[in-house]
């Protein structure tokens, strides 16, 4: 990747990142200041909060992977660290989604707006987290449909996959591997 080229990439991802934080703090805010203190039951806000937190969660680690991209864009990998530790999310963000969900039926809204408005928001965290490391599902609204039946990987996945070929490459041969010394 040439320069121009990483610079673009550089300040595309400082745009990601930036606005998944800020989609993050805005849920948040929404959540605490305007729809929480509006709702009728406490078990309602329990259940908003139960469907709210995984979404929170996804959202963040999406903001902070797209600012953290930015170090090795053009130049590298994700760093083997880095990539272990979005393997993990990758595996406790859909537990994390299952207990939002429980949480969600424990404390059901009896108002059924907002049990709709509990289930959306729990239904964006699924898309948020299957966007992020199942299948790329965020285009432009003209091309969404071509481009989401190609079922691309998203780029975290590439990169998480890119850091582990990287990290098999950079090791030496373990030891267990030779022949033993004769003696």
């Amino acid at each position: 990747m040439n320069e121009r080229h990483r610079v673009l990439a550089r300040r595309q991802y400082l745009s990601l990142g930036l606005g998944e934080l800020v989609a993050a703090a805005v849920f948040a805010g929404c959540a605490a200041v305007l729809i929480a203190p509006r709702m009728a039951s406490s078990t309602a806000v329990a259940a908003l909060w139960s469907a709210l937190v995984p979404l929170l969660l996804v959202l963040v680690q999406a903001g902070a992977y797209w600012l953290l991209a930015r170090s090795w864009a053009g130049v590298g990998t994700m760093p083997s660290t880095l990539a272990r530790l979005y393997r993990v999310f990758q595996i406790i963000d859909p537990l994390l989604l299952i207990a939002g969900m429980v949480g969600v039926l424990v404390w059901w809204p009896d108002d059924p707006w907002v049990a709709a408005l509990v289930l959306t928001v729990w239904a964006f965290g699924v898309i948020e987290y299957l966007n992020y490391f199942v299948v790329r599902l965020s285009y432009p609204a003209s091309e969404w449909m071509a481009k989401v039946r190609q079922q691309r990987r998203p780029r975290l996945v590439k990169d998480i996959s890119l850091s582990t070929v990287q990290k098999s490459l950079d090791e030496p041969a373990s030891s267990h591997s030779r022949l033993p010394d004769a003696h």
